[in-house]
């Protein structure tokens, strides 16, 4: 008989969690810490949503998520997580760019940057100063119009090069573009500014393990291998989901899926107003990636002056539509050192990413798509030769991912490593507006985008899903 995955889960939970990216976890950790009883579902065998690993032959240990967060993840971990965790945040020092219009390294924050800017390119420190003032005052609240094209234009124009440097990393950190509403990019780019960009020194999988460890310990029933296939509404509020074709009764949902999958194939778009269906059908995808994954040799090495993270182009201006063209000209690659998995065997771990559409991969035949991973292969070793000589010689593993890939394994639409585009964060934050009891937490916006925005959307949501379950609490006991 197939394993029953639900096997003693109780009938009725205060609420229940659905997927386990890192706004679901923190979601669900809160609430429990707080005393509710909590039911974390997860289709995947494994939690982490996109911020996971897989293990390889030979003692290869890949993370698939991004390679850098801003210093607000300690204040955030040691918060709403535990010392230990936020003790495990380390910066990363060597932030390389290689393009035709500049090569430098630099470690990623005000004092750096300002300075490059003036000495380097030549800005006045005036405009440089007015440029960081202006984004660090920026907040969700603020006039949409603007674009973060327009921004760069205000104070640098006709800056091509100031542009590529300023905005080429937030792409790639979270899918913002030159078109997208510039508080978008204020927003994220101030975070990073503040103290440069830190990482989980034990990897990934570290992270994930210390995070389970923390939720059961508060109470949280952890369930893998368990894909909802309904929310249940019932006189206009949750009731409950439909899980593995069981049903299971809650006050409270938090959906960490796609926000349009939660919408449209999880609840059914009869449940909400037309005017709501209509915003919820225009929101946007984000885009997906690619990514190769390669492994030293035991024994081979890469020069720490290689930097940790590398962002190289062919391309002679920055254009955020050629980040997304098949015909790559822009890759980022994380180095990973072994001092970033000190615990682990001593390995030199590459990874290259590279923005990307979906719609590029999925007509494909199996053919042509294994064929096209290949190819996706060759030239991304073919670019490293440049960093990393010899790279084939020295390499014991390498295999890629795709945008197919990624909604394989997350059953995000389309593969969608951001989530949504920015109109999305309205449609998220107005659901238990439309439905008592339906929250949404997760990648969705820009702003609630990359490993610490989502982690403080799972706070913002938990804090909403508590009052909610208070005054229904209070409503109950006033009527009795």
């Amino acid at each position: 008989m197939p394993k029953d995955f639900l096997k003693d889960a109780k009938n009725h939970y205060d609420v229940v969690v659905i997927g386990s990216g890192l706004g679901g976890l923190t979601a669900a950790n809160i609430l429990a810490r707080e005393g509710r009883s909590v039911l974390l579902l997860e289709q995947h065998y494994k939690l982490g949503g996109l911020a996971t690993w897989f293990k390889r032959p030979g003692g290869h240990l890949f993370d698939i998520s991004l390679h850098g967060f801003p210093y607000g993840m300690i204040k955030s971990c040691r918060r709403y997580w535990t010392q230990e965790i936020a003790d495990s945040i380390v910066q990363l020092e060597g932030v390389r760019f290689d393009n035709p219009m500049f090569s430098l390294t630099t470690t990623f924050n005000r004092i750096d940057f300002t300075k490059l800017l003036t000495e380097k390119f030549g800005v006045s420190e005036e405009a440089v100063t007015q440029f960081f003032d202006t984004a660090r005052g920026m907040n969700f609240f603020d006039d949409q119009s603007m674009t973060t094209g327009q921004l760069f234009e205000k104070f640098f124009p006709g800056r091509e090069d100031v542009i590529r440097l300023l905005m080429e990393p937030i792409t790639y950190a979270n899918g913002s573009t030159l078109e997208d509403p510039a508080i978008t990019y204020g927003i994220v780019f101030s975070n990073f500014m503040s103290k440069g960009v830190f990482t989980f020194q034990g990897g990934t999988d570290h992270l994930v393990k210390s995070m389970e460890h923390e939720m059961r310990r508060n109470g949280v029933d952890i369930r893998i291998n368990c894909d909802v296939q309904q929310i249940k509404i019932e006189r206009g509020r949750v009731v409950g989901v439909v899980v593995n074709g069981r049903e299971i009764k809650t006050e409270a949902v938090v959906s960490n899926a796609n926000l349009k999958g939660t919408i449209f194939n999880m609840v059914g778009e009869e449940y909400f107003d037309k005017k709501f269906v209509d915003d919820a059908h225009a929101v946007r995808l984000n885009n997906s990636s690619t990514q190769v994954y390669m492994a030293l040799k035991q024994g081979e090495t890469i020069d720490r002056e290689t930097g940790d993270l590398l962002f190289c182009s062919t391309a002679p201006l920055f254009r955020t539509n050629l980040l997304l063209s098949r015909d790559i000209t822009s890759r980022t690659f994380s180095f990973y050192y072994p001092d970033i998995r000190p615990d682990k065997p001593e390995r030199f771990l590459i990874v290259s990413s590279t923005n990307a559409n979906f719609d590029d991969w999925a007509p494909l035949s199996a053919d042509e798509y294994a064929a096209s991973k290949q190819d996706l292969i060759e030239d991304t070793l073919n670019h490293l030769e440049k960093y990393v000589p010899n790279c084939r010689e020295r390499i014991d593993h390498v295999e890629a991912a795709t945008p197919k890939t990624f909604e394989h394994y997350t059953k995000h639409i389309s593969g969608s490593s951001f989530g949504t585009k920015f109109e999305g964060l309205a449609v998220s934050r107005t659901l238990p507006e439309q439905v008592p009891g339906l929250y949404h937490a997760g990648s969705c916006g820009i702003i609630m985008s990359g490993w610490l925005g989502t982690i403080n959307y799972g706070v913002i949501v938990a804090n909403d899903v508590s009052n909610y379950l208070s005054k229904s609490a209070l409503s109950t006991t006033s009527s009795i």
